[in-house]
């Protein structure tokens, strides 16, 4: 999920292991000085890869909640520890990539950071992971170990996939796109630990069908994130990405199954609302982004991402 440089770095022919082609831009031009920037804090949330860690976290714990179920604590935290470690990996080998390569146009803030700091980041991914595989094995049960590796496996074929030389033919190029693979992977994650619970508990056999619902809905909103950060970094701020009739589409079609789920599921209907007012704050994002910086643009789309977080309060109250 790239994104683009405020003022691109010049192509130049040097050495890979050349720092002075990592610097950033000293100065912004006067159209990019009017644009609203993110906050510190904000830009280091997205710089860093805690977005994903925390849009992880959320995301699972709306799910959950959507079904009645209480994950227990070390889930989210391993569930956040697997995120910030792919997340960091990916944005490595970018970099690198792009590196070797020579297309430094397509590297962004992000990958910038990243490489820069790849001397913390790196132990930092690897002590993640560590730690995240000691819990899985002293943690997870036995049941739900099978459905967590397929995903394992899905992720490193996503790996392979994205970052090999090697291109899959042109009839696969949809299902194979790096945004419908990330929000496919990206979601199940999220959702493996609330239906992993849900499928052993037959009372509840009937709740399977609206949340496999919700999951598709939230599978759509996480590849419409991908699409319109690649949109939004692939095309000048002037042109047409064709985001806001998706959005809007989206929205529409979630607060829709919410409507047919409000009586005899209220708490799927009220976390597809959510996920309703993610879209059509995607929408928003993409009808307002000449008025904000490149930076602000990307940390925005995760940002927007959060909105079933407004849910959580509720898993306190009713138990």
């Amino acid at each position: 999920m790239p994104l683009p440089l405020a003022t691109p770095t010049p192509r130049i022919e040097a050495c890979p292991r050349t720092i002075a082609l990592w610097r950033a831009p000293t100065a912004a031009p006067r159209s990019a000085s009017r644009r609203f920037n993110a906050p510190a804090s904000l830009r280091l949330w997205h710089l860093a890869s805690l977005d994903a860690p925390t849009v992880a976290v959320v995301w699972s714990l709306a799910f959950a909640w959507s079904v009645g179920i209480r994950l227990p604590l070390w889930v989210p935290i391993l569930l956040a520890l697997v995120t910030w470690s792919v997340y960091i990996g990916d944005r490595l080998l970018d970099a690198r990539s792009g590196l070797r390569s020579g297309t430094f146009r397509q590297l962004r803030h992000r990958h910038i950071f990243h490489w820069r700091h790849r001397r913390v980041f790196l132990p930092v991914a690897v002590l993640a992971a560590l730690a995240a595989a000691r819990m899985l094995l002293a943690l997870l049960p036995t049941a739900s170990r099978a459905p967590d590796s397929l995903l394992a496996a899905a992720t490193l074929a996503y790996f392979s996939g994205v970052h090999s030389r090697r291109r899959a033919p042109a009839w696969l190029a949809p299902l194979l796109s790096k945004e419908f693979l990330v929000g496919l992977l990206f979601t199940l994650g999220c959702a493996l630990p609330a239906w992993s619970r849900l499928r052993m508990d037959t009372p509840r056999q009937l709740s399977l069908w609206p949340f496999a619902a919700l999951i598709a809905f939230f599978i759509a909103l996480a590849w419409l994130n991908c699409v319109s950060i690649a949109r939004w970094e692939a095309h000048p701020f002037h042109a047409p990405t064709g985001i806001l009739p998706r959005a809007m589409f989206l929205a529409g079609a979630g607060l829709f199954i919410a409507l047919l789920l409000l009586a005899h599921q209220p708490r799927i209907a009220a976390v597809l609302c959510t996920g309703a007012i993610s879209a059509l704050l995607l929408a928003l994002l993409d009808r307002h982004r000449r008025r904000l910086s490149p930076l602000a643009l990307r940390a925005a789309a995760d940002l927007v991402l959060l909105a079933p977080s407004i849910l959580l309060p509720l898993a306190w109250i009713l138990k």
